[in-house]
């Protein structure tokens, strides 16, 4: 299997991903968390006492009381971003530029049987951007003026010179911020200024307005949600459906979470899969199912793809659960559209198993990823997937109802329906094709697999390009949008590094390590219609 840095090894356990130093924001708490999930309990708690959605107008007064502004240049402008923040986690379309009214007006917008999300998903929030410089190259003061000038060796564009002084400086209009002077400045005098939304898109999708404030385009955005989580402003959210959730249990329907692999750990060591399991309960979700089950019947069915159609009719083939990998690789790969993995993702398998037992069901998928927001709202899977919920959204509505994992009532014996450890392991980053390396031993034990798995997009990328040149013929190329696997997902709560262990134990907690010796394997041909 292939590490990030480029290394290929083959074996059934995958190496742990190395980190991208660009994404070093991530597991550390700041004001920005602590707005975003006030903002999501202040939203489920106004759905479950609904006696007044004019309340709703209160909430950014909640979140930013008195007169004096801690984060901004005032307390106004604040509220509004708080206000914007409000609209989008009530899934309403964003509108910077329309006319202002209060949240109340609107409301009637969020509050529906059914709200499919108007796109675009992933939003800034215009008068919340700090307009950060685009990326630079500069050389500081700490500049020592010495002989060997590496800095000025190493520069493909002669863009560095000296000044009387013998300091250098870059000429910025020749410089093409490849950084290969500030990889050998031996002083570290060189600096790179980066926006932080910009160096975590693996899509090079944030771009500039008129007003030098951060945008997105939405022609190469894949709604990872890395852009969200590594804005240091808070400028940047997604929608959400918390509201709508929320309105169908008040409404006594039959909501259903299937719950992501990834949820071990997330909402603290008191949260055990049965305590998480009696705590949904309370929220008004009539059960709670292990989306590892799904994990399992996928791996299988990947396995046996993998074993017809390569080398036999498709040089290789990639993995399909990520929704964000999965439209990268067709969008800017369209050759390799019919080689990306046409088995349906856990979450859909899971969900059209659950709706077979209870059709009238409503499915909640709760995971770590924005992009399963996008892929739920495709047409082909609307009746599959009701809603969805990211783990920091959960976590809103456990505050709202005040649930202390500590105390909490539970059945230990009422636990979640169980995967298998491999398919518990999709959370992190090369699991998925070490589950399905594991399935081809079973079913073809003298087949030998090269695998190699992205970690982030950039990673994504640079690994279909080596595919385009023919150097990856025969493989299992896995894909993560997210550095680290689905455990540093936008939608996570606890550091990806405690999340690691936190799924290796859960993994190796399993009743059964194999997919293949998964109960649910019989009911594969019922669920593994495949869409686009």
């Amino acid at each position: 299997m292939m590490k990030p840095n480029g290394r290929i090894s083959t074996g059934t356990e995958c190496d742990r991903p190395a980190y991208m130093e660009e994404h070093s924001m991530r597991g550390v708490h700041s004001a920005v968390d602590d707005i975003r999930r006030s903002v999501f309990t202040e939203v489920a708690r106004l759905a479950y006492d609904g006696s007044d959605l004019s309340q709703v107008d209160m909430i950014p007064y909640q979140i930013v009381p008195g007169e004096v502004a801690h984060h901004r240049s005032d307390v106004f402008l604040e509220r509004a971003v708080v206000s914007a923040r409000v609209r989008l986690a009530l899934g309403m379309d964003l509108n910077p530029n329309g006319p202002r009214m209060p949240l109340s007006a609107q409301i009637k917008e969020a509050y529906t049987d059914q709200k499919y999300f108007n796109e675009p998903l992933v939003n800034i929030i215009p008068y919340a951007c700090n307009s950060c410089p685009p990326k630079q190259i500069r050389i500081t003061d700490s500049c020592q003026g010495c002989i060997s000038h590496p800095c000025m060796n190493v520069c493909p564009k002669d863009a560095i010179y000296l000044d009387k002084n013998k300091h250098c400086h870059i000429d910025q209009e020749k410089c093409i911020k490849c950084g290969k002077c500030f990889n050998q400045c031996p002083y570290r005098a060189i600096s790179k200024i980066e926006r932080p939304c910009a160096a975590a898109c693996g899509m090079d999708a944030i771009e500039s307005d008129e007003l030098g404030r951060a945008k997105i385009n939405y022609d190469k955005c894949v709604s990872c949600g890395m852009c969200l989580v590594n804005c240091p402003f808070g400028a940047i959210a997604d929608k959400s459906q918390i509201f709508q959730i929320i309105n169908a249990i008040k409404r006594k329907e039959e909501v259903i979470a299937c719950v992501a692999p990834a949820f071990v750990g997330q909402f603290g060591p008191d949260a055990t899969p049965a305590k998480l399991k009696a705590a949904m309960k309370v929220l008004g979700f009539a059960d709670v199912v292990e989306v590892a089950i799904g994990a399992d019947l996928c791996t299988v069915e990947e396995a046996k793809d993998f074993l017809e159609e390569v080398p036999a009719k498709q040089p290789f083939m990639g993995t399909s659960c990520c929704p964000a990998w999965s439209v990268m690789a067709k969008t800017l790969f369209p050759e390799f559209k019919e080689y990306i993995s046409m088995a349906l993702t856990p979450m859909v398998i899971t969900a059209r198993m659950v709706k077979k037992d209870h059709p009238n069901a409503r499915i909640c998928f709760i995971g770590p990823c924005a992009a399963k927001k996008l892929e739920a709202n495709r047409k082909s899977v609307r009746s599959d997937v009701d809603f969805v919920l990211t783990f920091e959204e959960l976590l809103g509505m456990f505050d709202a109802k005040e649930i202390d994992f500590k105390t909490i009532e539970f059945d230990p014996d009422d636990s979640l329906i169980e995967g298998s450890g491999m398919g518990r392991g999709f959370a992190v980053g090369g699991g998925v094709a070490a589950a399905v390396v594991e399935a081809i031993k079973h079913i073809d034990p003298d087949r030998e697999v090269k695998i190699e798995y992205g970690d982030g997009l950039r990673e994504c990328r640079k690994m279909l390009a080596m595919a385009k040149a023919g150097k990856r013929d025969g493989y299992l190329l896995e894909g993560m949008a997210c550095p680290g696997g689905c455990v540093a997902g936008a939608g996570t709560i606890q550091p990806v590094k405690k999340s690691v262990v936190n799924v290796e134990k859960f993994k190796n907690d399993a009743a059964e390590l194999s997919c293949t010796s998964s109960p649910f394997l019989d009911r594969l041909e019922e669920v593994e219609k495949k869409y686009e």
